[in-house]
């Protein structure tokens, strides 16, 4: 009777026969499609990625097809076993999005709005009306008559790449013509960074989480903590409506980060990103819903789930690749330290200064979550060592 059982469950397992739920296909298999499958198991939901590689990090433990993002066959190939169409980064080509919809292919966010996460210059001018840095687009620095700025890769750029602060015109003029034609923005003294999380559903429903206090480190971000400790409950709520604004007018389908400069009082939009992002990766522990959740929900036009904290406070500090290499034996130490310390490994090549994994902590003392983030942080990359 038990071997039969068995059977039973390997065949269900293997031949899901008249599985009503829905495929949701992620183009990119990540650490973001990776730590969407925990959500998407306890909803039922089935998951297939367009991989790179059978080794990304998603990859290794879902449903996934290997193939090019940039060869317009295989997209569609991989659309055709799906009901939705969603991302995990901004590198796919917009004209295979717009041929997927002109196939009828529901993709969300749609290629209407994903251009805003993918172009900074139309970005710039889609947020015209919004706060942002004074900006142009240049192919001289001729152009340009105040420096120091900030010049931008129009495209591709993320984690402070193709994003370089210019001193002079003799250093923009060498980027461009590295890059060809650059967002040139004013520099702004902002006092802090913020970044807003907000989902957005195809009807229209939308919601946000606690503004987020994103912590820099040569162009990385390396910690975040949330609520945002600087801000006061007016600018939170400004921070939190702005990002709602900026779903509605731009229609966004998903989870989308709306990353902002702080200066005084005053909120000042820096980059969009449209798909859960680095910033939310507290909310698997700190929120009722994470972003993860929250996005599947959103694509497939289910009702949002309640974004509000489990703990006054989360910290996330992300581990970042260095010359240890072992990352799993630093666990005796740091579990034994503090056991409310949740980790999340991606089980990506542990390459100097590459994002690997994060560490979560919930609590009411900023300076205890801080300090031990940052031990565990430190513990890891080898820094410290007791």
């Amino acid at each position: 009777m038990e071997f039969m059982f068995w059977l039973q469950t390997l065949f269900i397992y293997d031949n899901p026969v008249n599985d009503s739920f829905p495929t949701v296909g992620i183009i990119g298999a990540g650490q973001l499609a990776r730590m969407s499958i925990a959500p998407a198991e306890a909803l039922g939901i089935n998951l297939l990625l367009l991989a790179q590689d059978a080794q990304d990090s998603g990859a290794q433990i879902a449903n996934h097809i290997v193939g090019d993002y940039r060869d317009l066959t295989t997209v569609l190939n991989f659309a055709k076993k799906c009901d939705v169409i969603t991302f995990e980064h901004e590198l796919i080509p917009l004209s295979i999005i717009k041929t997927l919809e002109a196939q009828g292919v529901v993709v969300r966010p749609s290629s209407e709005a994903f251009i805003y996460s993918q172009d900074k210059a139309e970005m710039r001018i889609k947020l015209a009306n919004f706060p942002s840095p004074h900006s142009s687009v240049v192919t001289s620095a001729s152009e340009i008559k105040n420096y120091p700025c900030i010049a931008k890769a129009i495209s591709g750029g993320y984690d402070g790449r193709g994003v370089w602060k210019v001193s002079s015109k003799l250093e923009l003029d060498e980027i461009i013509s590295q890059v060809g034609r650059v967002l040139v923005e004013d520099l702004v003294d902002f006092d802090y960074e913020i970044a807003v999380m907000v989902a957005r559903s195809p009807h229209g429903q939308a919601t946000t989480w606690a503004p987020t206090q994103t912590i820099q480190r040569d162009g990385i971000c390396t910690m975040t903590i949330t609520p945002a400790p600087q801000l006061s409950a007016e600018l939170s709520e400004r921070a939190q409506k702005l990002a709602l604004d900026i779903a509605q007018a731009i229609g966004v389908v998903g989870v989308m980060a709306v990353e902002l400069f702080v200066k005084g009082s005053e909120l000042y939009v820096n980059e969009l990103a449209m798909r859960p992002h680095n910033s939310g990766h507290w909310t698997i522990e700190g929120s009722v819903t994470s972003q993860f959740e929250q996005h599947l929900r959103a694509v497939l036009d289910l009702p949002l789930g309640d974004p509000s904290m489990t703990a006054p406070i989360a910290v996330m500090g992300n581990i970042l690749g260095s010359e240890k290499a072992d990352m799993y034996r630093p666990y005796l130490h740091l579990m034994a330290r503090n056991p409310r310390l949740k980790f999340h490994h991606y089980k990506k090549e542990a390459r100097k200064g590459r994002k690997i994994g994060h560490v979560n902590l919930l609590g009411d003392d900023i300076v205890e979550l801080t300090q031990e983030i940052q031990h565990a942080l430190d513990y890891m990359s080898g820094e410290v060592n007791e």
